[in-house]
């Protein structure tokens, strides 16, 4: 969700070497003197290796073949795998096509192809894209079929993405393994997925609410949302708070982490403690508060009774139906699913309010997000390792953020996902005849990781949009998002990260799914009042005995392994 179509750029044009002759009347340099200087750079130019001279010239010319994986495409206007859009501009722009490429019927079927590939030594693409995946991405580094990646990322890499990882060096920790890191990390927009508190903005102006700053206040809103209702239904009909219960509590909608974190923790990830060591967040005493005050709210009527047999998408409908008025969630929720509140229950309004702080202070959500989408692993056998970083500088450099004036101002390519129409140029699909904008970018679109909130706080802030992208944004993002944005944008200090991001400890392979399954089952149960709140101290040291201070050893291990 949020994510939407980019607009794109040129790169600078190709150096030439032109000759100055030296003038008959006397200039700087003599004939002589421009030949020998020719000559060197003539010779400095034919020393430089082939990948040197792509980078300083923008291309490889002669073209090259590379392998990648490209994710299927709904190609149309008579397009197909072999001949299509961006592989004549693959050709045009960067010198390279494609040769012996996967093209996979979907993301499953890539994965078993892969697998597969790797059990039976079959010859590997030279570019390999791994999904988020730690497990995966361990057992392809331990394959022995793929090169670190240090060394080139550190001569070729743009400055975007060298700054990016500079700022966030916990993106490499997935990666990292023997002291190398072994992944080219694919950016994605940061902040996009921090939790806001969606509240029915119609119920808070008719019943004259302030913006809830502490638990409290919200706990205040929530009963007047109840037994008050400005919509007129009854108490029973209304459970003010939208949450799941029944998978994970700390997810992307109707989540829980935020309350988690009012109460110093939040739950179901790994969290740095005082002493900067890696401690689970579900087994942290804060957490016992946080059930309290869920088993509180249940008793109260606040949340409904089928909560622990919702997901998160089943969590939001008693919010879009009417029937909640608090739904934790994303800046995106305008999109999806907002809309359907809107056509459900005429005169609604909604707005994105902070997360509130808990008794003693604290406030805190989720973020697990240091802007990587995946990532791509280099084949020792591939003839030009670096061709997928010439690719995605491209990309970086002329297409994440395109400028006024550029051929990508409005698009990728005329005709296919921009037109003019009436005079105008657009990329509303709904004017454009056979629109198409399923681009096999091999890397995904080009996005730079703080562009998107940055965009839309200033958008919030009434700022005019000026660039290609903010007019994008302004035109296809709502208002309600603009606002949510600088929300999250306001609270930027207080989320949690989860440190820890690689495969599976030898002792969660084996005890994982058990400790996993006791604390979902414990925490329902004393959320639901058929457990005191006492029995947390019994789940947390049956926990530790259980092979949870195993697991906590190994974690930490890993951490201080990538982190040093």
């Amino acid at each position: 969700m949020g994510k939407m179509k980019k607009l794109w750029m040129p790169i600078v044009a190709m150096t030439l070497f032109l000759s100055a002759c030296g003038s008959s009347s006397g200039g700087s340099g003599t004939t002589a003197e421009s030949d020998t200087s020719n000559k060197a750079t003539k010779t400095k130019t034919e020393t430089m290796s082939e990948a040197d001279l792509a980078f300083k010239n923008g291309k490889y010319d002669p073209p090259i073949e590379i392998s990648t994986v490209i994710m299927p495409r709904d190609y149309t206007k008579g397009e197909t795998k072999e001949n299509n859009v961006h592989d004549r501009w693959m050709l045009e722009t960067l010198g390279m096509k494609h040769k012996d490429t996967w093209y996979p019927a979907g993301s499953d079927q890539y994965k078993q192809q892969l697998q597969l590939a790797l059990t039976s030594g079959e010859k590997l693409p030279d570019f390999v894209m791994v999904p988020t995946n730690a497990v995966l991405t361990n057992q392809l580094i331990d394959s022995g079929q793929f090169i670190p990646i240090d060394d080139l990322f550190e001569k070729y890499a743009n400055k975007t993405w060298k700054d990016h990882a500079a700022q966030h060096p916990e993106l490499w920790y997935p990666f990292t393994k023997d002291g190398k890191k072994w992944n080219l990390p694919i950016m994605e927009y940061t902040d996009n997925d921090d939790t806001v508190l969606w509240l029915r903005e119609d119920w808070m102006e008719k019943l004259h609410l302030e913006a809830p700053k502490t638990i409290a206040d919200l706990e205040n809103i929530m009963d007047k949302f109840k037994n008050q209702n400005p919509d007129g239904l009854a108490p029973k009909d209304v459970y003010p708070l939208a949450i799941s219960l029944k998978n994970n509590t700390n997810t992307w909608m109707g989540g829980l982490d935020w309350l988690f974190g009012a109460f110093g923790s939040v739950e179901e990830q790994w969290n740095k403690d005082e002493n900067g060591n890696l401690e689970y967040g579900s087994v942290n005493p804060g957490a016992k508060q946080a059930l309290a005050k869920l088993q509180e709210w249940m008793e109260k009527g606040y949340i409904h009774p089928d909560s622990a047999l919702w997901d998160e998408g089943k969590s939001a409908e008693i919010w879009t139906k009417g029937n909640a008025g608090v739904l934790p969630g994303a800046n995106w929720v305008p999109d999806w699913p907002a809309p359907d509140l809107l056509k459900n229950v005429p005169g609604s309004k909604y707005k994105a309010y902070p997360v509130p702080a808990g008794p003693d202070g604290k406030i805190g959500t989720k973020w697990q997000n240091s802007g990587v989408n995946s990532s791509f692993m280099i084949n020792k056998d591939a003839k030009h390792p670096e061709a997928i970083i010439l690719y995605y500088n491209y990309l970086l450099d002329n297409l994440a953020d395109p400028k006024v004036g550029s051929p990508y101002e409005y698009g990728f390519a005329k005709g296919y996902d921009w037109d003019v129409v009436d005079g105008q140029p657009t990329s509303d699909k709904d004017k454009i005849k056979d629109f198409f904008d399923k681009f096999p970018f091999i890397t995904g679109p080009a996005r730079i990781p703080d562009l998107y909130m940055k965009t839309l706080v200033k958008l919030a802030d009434g700022a005019k949009p000026e660039t290609p992208y903010e007019k994008q944004l302004a035109t296809f993002r709502k208002p309600e998002n603009w606002y949510a944005a600088k929300v999250v944008m306001s609270q930027i200090d207080i989320r949690k990260q989860n440190y820890f991001t690689g495969a599976a400890t030898p002792t969660m392979i084996t005890k994982w799914n058990l400790l996993r399954q006791s604390e979902l089952e414990t925490f329902n149960k004393i959320i639901y009042g058929k457990l005191p709140v006492d029995a947390f101290d019994d789940f947390v040291a049956s926990w530790k005995a259980n092979g949870g201070d195993q697991v906590t050893k190994e974690v930490n291990e890993w951490f201080k392994s990538v982190s040093q």
